[in-house]
């Protein structure tokens, strides 16, 4: 199912599955397909995948990332092999896909000429599970992004504090002026607002966990609390 459509609410949600095999990973993300956009299915945590049963169960758009240890990922082959397994999701109709900004350009141009011509969309990101940098290397690495030829852009940083999380959220204001997409946020507890907030802010999209038990991240919100927080401060839901 491959469905760009903005949701009514702000912003998406994806709820991020890390499962050994498909029919766990189907099992994960079924009770709460209700509130989510899109389903991120991380390939570096599965041993056994079927992208076909994956597509057809699902009744959401598909996001496939294949990360690799060296970006805080599981995937330890060889960046070729790596590579294939996303190239064989677009061949199944993949909505997104995932590739990190690090990644040799050489494998980038192979992923977006695999691309061109389907309605997948391509996901650049970066990660850094150390710290937040700078506002001057955040807004180069945005810069950096845009130029890939990517689709949408992806920042996610770890917040130590409430200062981090602000440097992260005015990546927004960089993108509008682009008209870049950019999915930006903070891991952490500090982190945690952010990954609200950045949607409520004009974000692509925000990631959540199925439930509390499942997270992909540290700070991540289940769907749920997710859920609840962004009718909390939108008055979604609320009495009348």
């Amino acid at each position: 199912m491959t469905d760009f459509a903005a949701p009514s609410r702000p912003g998406r949600i994806c709820a991020a599955v890390a499962a050994p095999d498909t029919g766990t990973a189907i099992a994960a993300v079924l009770p709460v397909l209700d509130g989510v956009d899109v389903v991120e299915i991380r390939l570096d945590a599965m041993h056994e995948v079927d992208l076909a049963l994956l597509r057809d169960r699902i009744g959401r758009p598909l996001l496939f990332t294949n990360r690799p240890t060296w970006e805080g990922g599981a995937c330890e082959t060889s960046e070729e092999d790596r590579l294939m397994v996303l190239l064989d999701a677009v061949g199944h109709q993949a909505a997104y896909v995932d590739l990190e900004l690090k990644t040799a350009p050489s494998l980038r141009r192979r992923l977006l000429e695999r691309i061109a011509g389907t309605t997948t969309r391509l996901i650049i990101s970066s990660h850094d599970f150390g710290g937040t940098p700078a506002a001057a290397d955040l807004s180069e690495t945005l810069r950096r992004q845009r130029e890939s030829g990517a689709h949408i852009g992806k920042i996610v940083t770890m917040a130590h504090d409430h200062v981090d999380v602000l440097r992260v959220l005015h990546l927004q204001c960089e993108a509008r002026q682009m008209g870049f997409p950019l999915i930006a946020f903070c891991m952490g507890e500090p982190g945690r607002l952010s990954r609200i907030i950045t949607i409520l802010l004009g974000g692509y999209m925000t990631y959540a966990a199925p439930d509390e038990r499942q997270a992909t991240a540290p700070g991540q919100l289940s769907v749920r609390q997710l859920q609840a927080a962004i009718a909390c401060l939108t008055g979604a839901g609320a009495p009348g």
